[in-house]
């Protein structure tokens, strides 16, 4: 049994950030109806150019990630008969999770009073640019704009002298939100369950994407600099050889993240074939390192810049330390210790990204997304809606 069955969520929500959150939803096993525009459907089915990929046909990664494991239907909830098929489905479900902005929400009779109104036990689930308040409330966005750019993720990781910012992947301050946002209705449903209160539930790209950065920001306003990112080419720690990038022979590269050096330094040695260094007493103590930082770290480059990634990742399987290789998007489908813990899964005909949650270590199961409106009949006829009356919605342009 996943944590969410028997919980229905019915979404109102476009692209990539508030679906996202929907499909964790979905992946903890909650019922999640997904209501697309009754013509046009959700804009993100048309996107097929992401950077340099594109993608020819169906299935489709740019969808399919977001929505996977949900049932879609068609919904015109201009029309009135559109709108009464809404609160029909709204009195029946436990979340109501929308990316609409406020205008849109009240145009369109679903703002918090509106659903309220025929569910007030419901919770409410908003997802937003740049949070409910403030003068810019009302403003729309992206997760290159709010999260990314707004957060001080770019400026942050841009190196000095680089013209323009570093870009994010596709969707990624989206994904990321999206999880906070599906926590975030997990914590009103048990506040729901323990005290009958259903809160109104907000996460917005600006908010996660300072969430994100909140460790350096606190730094920053605590001694009033900004973060910098090192130069390319900079080792990284100044005073930690063992806490940096290396590059290997074939062009890719190793992190080191050992926060104790003298504690590590005498392994890494073995491991390099290069025991003498252990015993060097220019690298004896945490200080010593410290003021050599320099020197190992020429040595270290040299030493690793004659075996591949693939070589060196063999031989550090035993190194005490942590370490990690630096893995591209497609490098991390082959990597053994991902596949164990099943955080890549099988979703229809794709392989997809489960959510970082388990429960009772097990994998999510992953459904695929639904193509458009495939599950509009199925929907209205839970709804206790004959045949007639379907047909008559449908004919009336209300659903698809």
């Amino acid at each position: 049994m996943t944590p969410l069955d028997g919980v229905r969520v019915l979404e109102v929500a476009m692209y990539g950030f508030v679906p996202s959150a929907g499909a964790v939803l979905a992946d903890w096993g909650a019922d999640v109806i997904k209501v697309e525009h009754a013509v046009t459907g959700d804009p993100q089915r048309g996107l097929r150019q992401t950077g340099t990929f594109r993608v020819e046909g169906d299935p489709n990664p740019n969808v399919e990630h977001a929505n996977r494991g949900k049932r879609s239907i068609g919904l015109d909830m201009a029309r009135p008969e559109g709108k009464e098929v809404l609160y029909d489905l709204a009195r029946r479900a436990d979340v109501f999770l929308t990316s609409f902005l406020p205008g849109h929400r009240q145009r369109f009779g679903i703002d918090v009073d509106d659903i309220r109104k025929v569910n007030p036990k419901i919770v409410y689930a908003r997802g937003s640019a740049l949070g409910p308040r403030g003068p810019e409330a009302a403003k729309g966005g992206y997760d290159m704009t709010a999260y990314w750019s707004r957060g001080g993720t770019a400026a942050s990781i841009t190196p000095p002298g680089y013209d323009g910012i570093i870009a994010p992947t596709p969707a990624y301050g989206d994904t990321i939100s999206g999880t906070n946002l599906a926590g975030g209705i997990a914590a009103a449903l048990f506040r729901r369950e323990r005290t009958g209160e259903s809160p109104v539930v907000d996460v917005s790209l600006l908010g996660s994407g300072l969430w994100a950065m909140g460790h350096a920001t606190a730094l920053s306003l605590h001694l009033g600099k900004p973060w910098k990112a090192p130069a390319v080419g900079a080792h990284g720690s100044v005073t930690n050889p063992l806490s940096g990038l290396y590059l290997t022979a074939d062009g890719h590269h190793l992190s080191f993240v050992m926060m104790q050096p003298a504690k590590f330094w005498a392994d890494v040695c073995h491991h390099i074939d290069r025991p003498e260094l252990a015993d060097d007493p220019r690298f004896a103590t945490a200080e010593s390192i410290a003021d050599h930082t320099e020197t190992a770290v020429g040595i270290l480059r040299e030493v690793i810049a004659t075996r591949t990634l693939a070589q060196w990742s063999e031989r550090f399987a035993t190194l005490s330390g942590p370490w990690a290789p630096v893995q591209d998007t497609l490098q991390v489908g082959d990597d053994a210790q991902i596949r164990a813990n099943e955080y890549i899964l099988r979703a229809g005909a794709l392989e997809l990204v489960a959510n970082p949650v388990q429960f009772d270590v097990e994998a999510p199961h992953l459904g695929p997304a639904p193509d458009f409106a495939a599950q509009t009949e199925e929907i209205l006829q839970e709804l206790g809606l004959d045949w007639d009356r379907i047909i008559e919605l449908k004919a009336a342009g209300a659903v698809t």
